[in-house]
């Protein structure tokens, strides 16, 4: 009872300084979150069905209402495994895309949803079907769909063939929001030995010998693309952010037109209680001064990919270059500046 009375009063105190404190809310892992209208619309992985929480700031997101606005079929393709949901407003509609199964791994494909509603969470979401290049319709999760240049792009982790032996970034273009439109190219296998821990860290259960790359988000910046990625085994403490870099003009289904950093640029801090940091998202302040980014992580070591996976937020900066800089996670419990122009309403 002294600690929840702790943690209420803790709460209290964060409010009238302005702050917050991490994790978001106890669990959920794969988190996304998408602006519009002044509103933040925040999704992570269930694996039942599809949930957004409605919220005008992050900080308090544990305040807001979840809505489940999808729930999967008793079977079929896409009926079980329900992971990394992501909320899109494209062309005047909402999509949501998601990875599901059909009772087995190695079924995991990309499904996407329509809705065109003003809020996603009313309104009612149509089914438009898998989204795969027909040529190579192989094992796929984790898609994200941007716009650049009035072109749209699908990126996703998927297997070069039918059996698991690395998770790669995959990049295809789209003639719509649910339509691949041309075959897909590889971006980035997991090559490094901070993007191999999974193989190195075998845990049972798992496949053995499995290198991943996942979670592909872009992030622009001026005339630049950044795309950011998961990198090694989420079972391992070692799940941490990699990123590729291009030009906005440039051809962005070149592999070459695309540069790899050789070193993580987010990762792990064990005297924070901030294990397997990965699959983030980004998100603005309410005034648009600020960038934020989003990601998951594990409060203590060897929690693998269970529920354990806590939402986490905080501010980034860039670089003389041009590029992010995310700093180092923060520590739980410490108080962080809520973004700049929030009202300090509860």
């Amino acid at each position: 009872m002294k600690g929840v009375i702790l943690a209420i009063a803790l709460a209290a105190s964060c409010w009238a300084q302005g702050t917050f404190t991490n994790p978001l809310l106890p669990s959920g892992a794969d988190p996304w979150v998408t602006q519009k209208d002044g509103y933040y619309y925040y999704l992570n992985s269930t694996g039942i069905n599809i949930t957004i929480w409605k919220t005008r700031s992050i900080p308090d997101l544990a305040h807001a209402t979840p809505t489940v606005v999808w729930t999967p079929p008793p079977s079929g393709a896409y009926s079980h495994e329900i992971w990394a949901p992501e909320l899109h407003f494209l062309r005047g509609k909402w999509y949501l895309y998601f990875a599901g199964d059909e009772r087995t791994n190695q079924t995991h494909r990309i499904f996407a949803l329509e809705n065109p509603s003003a809020d996603p969470t009313q309104g009612t979401w149509t089914f438009k079907g898998k989204v795969a290049d027909p040529a190579a319709d192989k094992w796929a999760i984790d898609a994200s769909v941007f716009e650049n240049r009035g072109k749209l792009y699908m990126i996703w982790s998927g297997w070069e063939g039918d059996e698991n032996g690395a998770q790669n970034i995959y990049i295809a273009p789209m003639s719509d929001p649910w339509t691949i439109a041309g075959p897909r190219v590889l971006l980035s296998r997991p090559e490094y030995p901070w993007e191999k821990v999974g193989d190195l860290q075998h845990v049972p259960g798992e496949p053995p010998h499995v290198d991943v790359n996942e979670g592909p988000e872009i992030l622009a910046h001026g005339d630049d693309l950044f795309l950011i990625y998961s990198a090694s085994g989420c079972w391992t403490d070692y799940y941490e952010l990699g990123m590729l870099h291009a030009a906005a003009n440039a051809d962005l289904l070149n592999p070459r037109s695309w540069t790899k950093s050789r070193k993580p640029v987010f990762h792990e801090a064990a005297d924070a209680d901030t294990f397997a940091t990965g699959h983030n998202g980004f998100f603005k302040s309410p005034d648009g001064k600020q960038d934020w980014i989003i990601y998951h992580a594990n409060p203590g070591p060897n929690q693998g990919c269970g529920q354990r996976r806590q939402p986490r937020a905080q501010q980034f900066t860039w670089n003389a270059d041009g590029s992010p800089n995310f700093g180092i996670a923060v520590p739980v419990g410490i108080a962080i500046p809520r973004p700049s122009g929030e009202a300090l309403v509860p």
